[in-house]
């Protein structure tokens, strides 16, 4: 039987339904309060009325203290529906903090998301708002009529002038619904922008001050700066009219409702204590509405945050947890993948395929742009538009728990990127540090004795993304990370960029060590000098697989053909591996 749409939540609604008990919890303490708030017109009727009446001091004391009680409970009460909704709004937290985490860090590495920062962001301005002011007025909104009725009650004329106020109020943040979601959303959207340009440049502030690049930053920042205020501006300029207004109208209320209950009060028709309690019981009822019209903007930013985490949650679901979690020997394959990126009209890579066993060393070369970053991405699952198939152990990466699997994986990027902490943890991958296995990849890159003459050996800190170190340094500490554990797969992208002889003569060593340990290596590189170390050959060109085989049937199949004999036109030359290298 097919599910009604409304049993058809999305996880982030189910999330919050799961809360429903709290809510109900939290609507009875509402309706306790609001019951309460008529104690205030039911004191002053009894004090003006009967009170003053009768000057009975008993009276008094007795009204006093019983309205003194009231009043300690409906304090309870709103203590109690904020400590729910508090506790709530923590247990929303954590109980989708991690999921948002892991949906955050796949749109970005997916590319689909430049901001992913954002999302908790998204996330806390929800809580907030399911624990402020926001959600008690929507709470206390529905006794609105409520208070009215009692005012008809008093005396209809002031039930109609409440009623006429109420509407008003209402019409009010009707307007302010039409005309203020979409500036705001607008200029949410462009500040978003703004801070992201500029921390994305910034990123680069070596660059831009040795070549005077800063004046022309500034320039392309400030442009999009004016316009997001032009729009913030415009935004607020259009809420504040409309909190102006409802100002205007609560104070004409307040005004106009005790002019009305002073004239009926001349014509007998109403006693100075209904006069008072219907002046208040106005304002109570208008209270909710003007509130949810002081509070409307932040209602637009949290609906429009609850979209956009809804969106994200559903792009990138939770990982099923009964995915391979055995360790992989390291045998990799690939069927007919395809990679691609946004903007470009032709594929990086164009049907690649092939097999490499576990054990095995690749050497991959090729000019620069055919694709050899890319296919190492692919390889390791971390490229976002791939067509294909992508096989660890015969069985689709996707099919295997990236957790356990992680561990098992060595990657070294083409730009190192390391992070603040000390060098033994960006060795341990920023897990727990265990010397032994730090020490043994330390010394597999060759690294091991220079980390001892640092100041505090596997301790020095090395600043953010290892800026306090050099280019060679960095490049040698991440391939330490990238073996560290022994993992049966690893992927190394340049490895000798930024590396002396002494570097590339460790580095060379390092994959000898891991080749006698059965592991398979892939050395991505541009320099020839790492095939002597290898296996098998791979050659790229525009995305396609130029030349693949055993090492020396490939150098055999590259080198010049015998000269042609001279009775005969002369034939062009045969493909070397120079010529598959750039100049």
């Amino acid at each position: 039987m097919k599910k009604p749409a409304f049993f058809n939540r999305s996880e982030l609604t189910a999330t919050l339904w799961a809360f429903r008990q709290e809510f109900l919890i939290v609507g009875i303490l509402s309706f306790l309060t609001n019951l309460l708030m008529l104690a205030p017109t039911l004191y002053m009727l009894q004090v003006f009325d009967r009170v003053m009446s009768s000057q009975s001091e008993l009276t008094l004391l007795a009204v006093s203290l019983i309205t003194l009680f009231l009043f300690g409970v409906m304090a309870c009460s709103e203590w109690l529906r904020s400590r729910v909704l508090v506790r709530a709004g923590m247990r929303f937290d954590e109980q989708l903090s991690t999921r948002v985490f892991n949906a955050s860090f796949e749109a970005y590495l997916s590319q689909s998301s430049s901001t992913p920062s954002r999302a908790f962001g998204d996330l806390i301005q929800i809580r907030q708002f399911l624990t402020g002011r926001g959600i008690f007025a929507l709470f206390d909104a529905p006794w609105a009529p409520i208070y009215i009725a009692v005012t008809f009650f008093l005396h209809p004329w002031l039930g109609i002038l409440s009623l006429v106020f109420a509407v008003v109020q209402a019409a009010l943040a009707w307007f302010g619904h039409r005309h203020t979601v979409a500036p705001a959303e607008e200029a949410a959207q462009a500040g978003s922008e703004t801070t992201s340009y500029l921390q994305s440049k910034l990123r680069n502030a070596e660059v831009l001050e040795s070549m005077g690049m800063i004046g022309n930053l500034q320039q392309r920042w400030n442009q999009r700066y004016q316009v997001w205020m032009n729009k913030n501006s415009s935004a607020l300029g259009l809420t504040h009219r409309v909190t102006a207004w409802s100002k205007f109208i609560r104070y004409t209320q307040q005004s106009l409702s005790l002019g009305a209950g002073a004239l009926l009060v001349i014509d007998g028709q109403l006693s100075p204590g209904a006069m008072i309690a219907a002046n208040v019981l106005m304002g109570r009822a208008l209270a909710p509405i003007d509130q949810l019209v002081s509070t409307w903007r932040g209602f637009v930013s949290t609906r429009s945050a609850f979209e956009r985490l809804e969106k994200l949650l559903l792009e990138y679901p939770e990982r099923d947890p009964a995915l391979t979690r055995v360790a992989p020997t390291g045998e990799i394959g690939l069927r007919g993948v395809v990679a691609s990126a946004e903007g470009r009209t032709t594929p990086i890579l164009k049907n690649i395929s092939f097999v490499v066993p576990a054990g095995t060393v690749v050497a991959v070369l090729g000019p620069s742009g055919s694709g050899k970053s890319t296919l190492a991405r692919a390889m390791i699952g971390i490229w976002p538009d791939v067509a294909g198939e992508v096989l660890l152990d015969g069985m689709p990466l996707e099919r295997w728990n990236r957790i356990e699997l992680g561990p098992h994986l060595g990657y070294l990027p083409q730009d190192v990127e390391l992070f603040e902490g000390s060098i033994a943890e960006n060795i341990a991958r920023l897990g727990e540090v265990d010397s032994v296995k730090v020490i043994e990849a330390a010394r597999s890159a060759g690294m091991h004795e220079m980390i001892l003459r640092f100041p505090k050996g596997y301790d020095t800190p090395i600043g953010e993304a290892g800026n306090l170190l050099s280019g060679g340094q960095r490049q040698r500490i991440g391939l330490a990370r990238a073996i560290y554990g022994d993992p049966s797969l690893i992927v190394l992208d340049e490895p000798n960029a930024n590396l002396d002889d002494a570097g590339e003569t460790a580095l060379l060593r390092t994959v000898l060590e891991l080749k006698a340990k059965g592991k398979t290596v892939f050395l991505i590189t541009h320099r020839p000098g790492a095939v002597a170390v290898a296996d098998r050959l791979m050659i790229l060109r525009d995305g396609e697989i130029f030349a693949d085989g055993p090492k020396e049937a490939v150098l055999a199949s590259l080198r010049p053909a015998s000269p042609p004999p001279a009775s005969t036109a002369p034939m062009p030359p045969e493909p070397t591996i120079e010529s598959a290298l750039p100049a």
